[in-house]
């Protein structure tokens, strides 16, 4: 893929939604955009099909897939992999997260250990591109002091919308394997 595109970067989130596959895909279509592409964010494929798909989410975007391989067979498709592919989809076999793989041109993991979800045939698709983010400004510079003789507290934060597939006491259990003078804040951002 070389030159400036027309994207559609397809999301199940609808738009205003803050859940992470609608913040991730307004992200991504900035670094698009960014980089000079044309893009377009939408819960669906509808009538026309672009030079290139992103669909986030195999599973939930399935419809979209298979819509535009038939619309566009020469189309570039890129599936996303989210976080319900990796730990419910994919490993309930869930027919559509799997066509959307094999439809795939490119297939897209945000860490090394998701390409176990992915059927061994179809790998050698996957590029591991794990996320990061800026801190706000200011937020690495301001140090939070302790009174006198508190002790420091290391603040530990969880960005999730926390349901049952995202293992939501995952780290109130991580806390329980610290021994228990530990001075450590957890602090959730999400639902």
């Amino acid at each position: 893929m070389s030159g400036a595109c027309d994207v559609l970067l397809v999301t199940p989130a609808p738009p205003g939604s803050l859940t992470g596959n609608r913040v991730t895909a307004l992200r991504w279509a900035g670094f698009l955009r960014e980089l000079g592409h044309r893009v377009t964010v939408a819960e669906a494929l509808e009538e026309t099909a672009p030079g290139v798909l992103v669909a986030l989410h195999a599973g939930r975007s399935a419809a979209s897939v298979a819509r535009y391989r038939a619309l566009r067979p020469e189309g570039f498709v890129v599936v996303a992999l989210t976080g319900t592919d990796l730990y419910r989809d994919l490993p309930a076999g869930d027919a559509g997260a799997r066509r959307s793989l094999e439809l795939a041109d490119r297939i897209v993991a945000l860490h090394p250990l998701a390409l176990e979800a992915v059927p061994a045939a179809l790998r050698s698709r996957v590029r591991v591109i794990v996320q990061s983010a800026r801190a706000p400004s200011g937020l690495g510079s301001r140090r939070v002091r302790p009174e006198s003789g508190q002790a420091a507290v290391f603040r530990v934060g969880v960005a999730a919308h926390l349901r049952e597939v995202k293992d939501p006491l995952r780290a109130g259990l991580a806390l329980s394997l610290l021994p228990p003078e530990t001075a450590i804040e957890v602090v959730h951002l999400g639902r």
